[in-house]
C-alpha cells in the first residue's frame, strides 16, 4: 500500500465461522464513524470448520481484509507474529474472533496511542463473563506477572491491545509468549505501557479454547520470558556466574576435605576415609554440576551467536 493506513486490526482465528462476518462489518462500521483507513489481518490457526472459506467471501465485499492459513494449528504466538508481520496500520490492534472484545474501543485506545503516548494500551476486562475456572486462575496467574516484570497490569493474557506500530516490528512472538507481549516491549525499550478498562462481552458463539495446559504453559513461558529479559543475550552471564560459584564451593569443600584427612594423619589423630564422608561426594557433585552450568552457558552464547530465523510456519494460502 503505499500510504499509511490509520489502523490495523490483527485478528488470530481457531474455528470461529460464525463470528467473522459479524466482527468484520462491526470493525468497518466502527472504522467508518470515525474516518478511519483500516485494514483486518485475519490469521487462520489451521481451522477445520470452514473458517477460511468465511474469510476468502468476506474478501469481496470488504477488500480492505487481509488473510493468512497455516497449514496447521501452531498457536496464537504464532499467528500474532505473522500477523505483525503484515500489519502496515500506523496503530496496531490485536483482537479475539469470538466477539468478546469489542471494536467500540479502538477509537480511544487509538487516541492513547496518538496523543497520550503510550507505545503499548492494554485493555483490561475489570468485569468479565467468563466461568469461575476460568477468572480465578487468571487472577493468579497476573498478580504473579505483575510481581516478576514490574509492569503494573491488571490483565496480562487480554486479547485487545493496541501498539504502536514500531512495536510490533521490534518484538518476536513465540511459543505462548502472546501473554507477555508487554513484558517483551518493555525489554525492547518500549516503556510507556498503558491500560484501559475495556467492555467484556459474553461469548456468543463456539466454544472457549481455555484449559489448564494453557496455565501450565503460560507459567513456564513467565519463567523463560523473564529469564531471556535478562540474560537472554549473554547467557553466559547467568550458568556461567552460577556454575562459577558452585564450582569454587565444591572444589574448595573437596580441598578441605582432603586437608583435613592430610592434617589428622599426619597428627596421627582419629580419622575417618574421605570416602567414607558424605561431605566429599557432594562437594565433588558440586564441583561437576559447576562445570556442566559453565558449559551451559557456554553453549548458550554460541547459540545465541547462530541462531537465525527462529519462527518459521507453514503457511498453506494467504490473501494480500
Amino acid at each position: 500500500m503505499s500510504q499509511r493506513l490509520d489502523i490495523s486490526v490483527v485478528v488470530p482465528l481457531y474455528n470461529e465461522v460464525e463470528s467473522l462476518a459479524e466482527l468484520t462489518a462491526w470493525i468497518d462500521r466502527v472504522a467508518h464513524e470515525h474516518n478511519l483507513t483500516y485494514e483486518i489481518v485475519f490469521i487462520d490457526d489451521g481451522s477445520s470448520d470452514g473458517s477460511w472459506e468465511e474469510i476468502e467471501r468476506l474478501k469481496s465485499n470488504y477488500p480492505t481484509i487481509k488473510g493468512i492459513r497455516f497449514a496447521r494449528n501452531y498457536g496464537k504466538s504464532a499467528a500474532l507474529y505473522c500477523g505483525f508481520a503484515e500489519a502496515e496500520g500506523e496503530v496496531v490492534f490485536t483482537m479475539d474472533a469470538d466477539l468478546q472484545d469489542s471494536p467500540d474501543e479502538i477509537p480511544e485506545m487509538r487516541r492513547m496511542i496518538l496523543e497520550d503516548g503510550y507505545d503499548l494500551v492494554s485493555g483490561w476486562k475489570k468485569k468479565r463473563y467468563d466461568p469461575a475456572g476460568k477468572r480465578l486462575p487468571s487472577k493468579f496467574f497476573n498478580l504473579t506477572a505483575r510481581i516478576v516484570s514490574g509492569i503494573k497490569l491488571h490483565d496480562f493474557n487480554c486479547g485487545l491491545k493496541a501498539y504502536r506500530r514500531r512495536v510490533v516490528k521490534s518484538i518476536e512472538v513465540y511459543g505462548e509468549m502472546h501473554r507477555y507481549i508487554p513484558i517483551l516491549a518493555k525489554h525492547a525499550g518500549f516503556k510507556r505501557i498503558g491500560e484501559k478498562v475495556v467492555h467484556h462481552r459474553e461469548r456468543k458463539y463456539g466454544v472457549s479454547k481455555f484449559g489448564m495446559e494453557r496455565m501450565v504453559k503460560g507459567y513456564l513461558d513467565l519463567i523463560t520470558v523473564s529469564f531471556m529479559s535478562h540474560f537472554g543475550r549473554s547467557p553466559m552471564y547467568f550458568f556461567g556466574s552460577l556454575g562459577t560459584i558452585m564450582f569454587l564451593l565444591g572444589g574448595g569443600t573437596t580441598v578441605w576435605v582432603i586437608a583435613d584427612k592430610l592434617y589428622k594423619q599426619f597428627n596421627s589423630l582419629p580419622l575417618r576415609p574421605v570416602t567414607d564422608q558424605p561431605l566429599f561426594f557432594v562437594a565433588i557433585l558440586t564441583v561437576i554440576l559447576g562445570v556442566q552450568l559453565f558449559l551451559a552457558g557456554f553453549l548458550g552464547e554460541l547459540i545465541n551467536r547462530r541462531s537465525s530465523d527462529r519462527n518459521t510456519y507453514l503457511i498453506d494460502k494467504k490473501i494480500d
